[in-house]
């Protein structure tokens, strides 16, 4: 009888290596508040790709381009900050909004632990909201009031960027790096 408890796990672990499953990434968990995840790397300020090789958009806000905007390397670093590789999140989208882009990108909310990144970043001054199609999630008054704050504040590129104005169907708009 003991014998028959060791077969099955040996046998499972034997195909599991003969398939090459162990080096296939895990599958996204999904929970009632969103689907879990790992990130593989921070792309931009405000792309991620997953261990599942999947790319995520944060939904609702814009950061300044990496390679030409004032402050782009700077909000890249910031998201790198909140959001390290190998870090679980946990991505939550939105009913009123699109759920990929163009580009095939997930369109979401990232959350490590509590923390809305989306927001957070804005209220740091890396990222802007910004509504596509002028619509509004479900973040949005936290997103316009965490903008207001960081504006108020010089917080980011709002203190860095001369030329850093606000405007929600564009997104960041800092000025090119000098």
């Amino acid at each position: 009888m003991g014998s028959h408890r060791l077969i099955f796990p040996l046998v499972a672990l034997l195909v599991c290596l003969g398939t090459g499953c162990a080096d296939t990434p895990a599958p996204t968990a999904v929970t009632t508040d969103g689907e879990r995840s790992i990130v593989r790397r921070v792309n931009d300020g405000d792309t991620l790709t997953l261990t599942s090789g999947r790319q995520v958009r944060l939904v609702q806000v814009d950061a300044p381009e990496l390679a030409t905007d004032c402050y782009g390397r700077a909000a890249h670093t910031t998201l790198q900050q909140l959001v390290t590789a190998g870090k679980g999140v946990t991505l939550v989208g939105d009913a009123r909004l699109d759920s990929e882009d163009r580009y095939g990108r997930l369109l979401r909310y990232v959350f490590v632990g509590r923390l809305n990144v989306n927001v957070e970043l804005v209220r740091r001054g890396a990222a802007s909201p910004y509504f596509f199609r002028k619509q509004r999630g479900r973040y949005a008054g936290e997103l316009l009031a965490a903008v207001e704050a960081a504006r108020s504040a010089g917080a980011g590129y709002w203190g860095t960027c001369p030329r850093a104005e606000l405007n929600t169907g564009l997104g960041s708009v800092t000025g090119r790096q000098t």
